[in-house]
């Protein structure tokens, strides 16, 4: 039988299964494909519940699909944010399951200077439209803190310059909270460091500090990088406690700067915003002490001149009683001639009431009425008596009415009380003449205190000459006639010689005689 040709030859290829044809694909690109660098633009990212991170990146033509496992994702000192332009490390391979390639990314940096500002400006616009960098909440920095936290590498030469500075100007205690200040985990230990600082309680073991400073010396920007995480800035503007942020040189700009209560250009300016010198502020505190105690003595001497002042105008306390006192002189005077001069009259009078009121003179009147009534009785009509009985009888009982013992008892108590009146005054004036005879006493004590026969008492002796005091030794020589009195007598000299009177030189001279 002849071959013949077959019209198929298709029919005689090996059959793959899908897995194998996606196996052989896959080893493929792996072994060309093994490690790569890709610069491209982060477009599309997803961060899913598993923790692993999906993204694209491209360029103005084509589209790469990327992963990061979750492990490489914590690691990455970056954030992912669409419109990055990075530069990616990793591997190509490929995922069966939708018939696609795809980087598996390893490392991811940003692509240069310009793309690291425009992430930067990015973050800072949301930072800013937040509220975070408000003047209104930024919080004062304490005066004079007790206890100062420092979160900075404790091997670089900024915490010896901190150290140094605080201890040439006023030295406080220091709380010093290691971080790394570059690299991948500068972010996260940074912003730990400040949350565990706030966390503190005061009064606790570890003192709570009462301001912060965040310190790293100059640096490029990717060095300094870390304290541009948003991580950091939140963690700033979370704390309660004062934070200045001292990061880089006077013209390196982080994210910390406008978060941060109070920038300092560098971690030694830092130093000497949070405490005063203390000579200085001696200096201050004596120089206001100064101004002060000026202040009280101008104060008080023109209020001294002001009363001084005022009591010119015033009249003197003397003057404000003396006319009183006058007048009260005057009445003191007055008053017991006008109770002498008020008892006579009450007794005068007394004596004229009891000679009419005399119990025989009543008698013999009320004997001369009666007559009289009788008289007129006999005369009146039979018609009138009754009449009459009734005025009898009235007089009957107006006579009753009158009892001449009483009459003779309110004589009597009229007489004791003046007699009681008459002891008030006569003690009256044994008490003036008591007080008078007790000044008398004291003027008499001061005249003989103040003249000089006091003075003799105690040794001294009194020179006359014709009556006039002699009180030099020119005067005594000049005289014949002298007379010295002392305390119990008087001795006379006349004629010459005199007395010896001792000169300065102490010799004596002019022997007298006595008689």
């Amino acid at each position: 039988m002849d071959l013949i040709d077959d019209p198929d030859p298709g029919l005689n290829q090996r059959e793959f299964r899908v897995s194998e044809i996606s196996g052989a694909i896959k080893r493929i690109i792996e072994g060309e494909f093994s490690h790569v660098r890709i610069k491209g633009e982060i477009g599309r990212v997803s961060f899913p519940r598993s923790g692993h991170v999906y993204l694209d990146l491209k360029d103005e033509r084509a589209v790469l699909s990327g992963v990061i496992w979750k492990g490489v994702a914590a690691q990455l000192g970056i954030g992912l944010e669409e419109g990055l332009e990075v530069v990616a490390t990793g591997r190509i391979t490929t995922f069966a399951g939708q018939s696609k390639y795809q980087l598996v990314i390893e490392d991811l940096k940003p692509a240069g200077i310009g793309a690291l500002m425009a992430m930067l400006e990015k973050r800072k616009a949301m930072l800013a439209a937040e509220g975070l960098f408000d003047p209104a909440r930024k919080k004062p920095i304490p005066f004079l803190p007790e206890v100062i936290g420092v979160v900075t590498s404790p091997s670089g030469a900024v915490i010896r310059d901190i150290l140094h500075r605080l201890r040439d100007r006023f030295p406080r205690k220091l709380l010093i909270w290691p971080v790394a200040v570059q690299g991948d985990k500068c972010a996260l230990e940074v912003a730990r460091a400040i949350e565990d600082f706030n966390a503190l309680t005061s009064g606790g073991r570890i003192p709570r500090p009462d301001v912060l400073i965040v310190a790293r010396g100059g640096g490029s920007l990717e060095d300094l990088w870390g304290f541009n995480e948003e991580s950091v800035a939140r963690a700033v503007a979370a704390s309660s406690i004062p934070l200045i942020s001292a990061v880089g040189h006077e013209t390196d700009t982080t994210l910390i700067d406008f978060v941060s209560d109070l920038r300092a250009p560098t971690p030694t300016a830092a130093a000497e915003l949070v405490v005063p010198v203390r000579h200085e502020l001696a200096a201050t505190l004596n120089e206001y002490d100064a101004r002060m105690a000026r202040a009280l003595s101008t104060t008080l001497e023109r209020r001294r001149q002001r009363v001084q002042d005022i009591s010119r105008a015033m009249p003197r306390p003397e003057a404000l009683f003396a006319y009183e006192n006058q007048k009260l002189d005057h009445l003191n005077e007055s008053l017991p001639k006008a109770l002498i001069t008020r008892i006579q009259k009450s007794q005068i009078r007394l004596s004229e009431v009891a000679a009419i009121l005399r119990p025989s003179m009543v008698q013999s009147k009320y004997q001369s009425a009666r007559d009289q009534f009788d008289h007129l009785w006999s005369c009146l009509p039979k018609t009138l008596r009754r009449s009459f009985v009734h005025h009898v009888a009235d007089i009957v009982k107006l006579s009753r009415r009158f009892v001449p013992d009483l009459m003779i008892r309110k004589i009597r108590e009229s007489q004791d009380a003046f007699g009681q009146t008459s002891k008030l005054l006569t003690r009256a004036a044994v008490l003036d003449v008591s007080q008078r005879y007790e000044q008398l006493i004291a003027l008499e004590r001061l005249r003989e205190t103040l003249g000089y026969k006091a003075t003799l008492n105690r040794g001294y002796a009194v020179v006359r000459s014709e009556g006039d005091v002699i009180t030099t030794v020119k005067d005594a020589k000049s005289t014949d006639t002298m007379e010295i009195e002392f305390r119990d007598g008087r001795f006379y000299f006349s004629g010459k010689p005199r007395p010896r009177f001792k000169n300065k030189g102490g010799d004596y001279s002019d022997q007298g005689s006595l008689f």
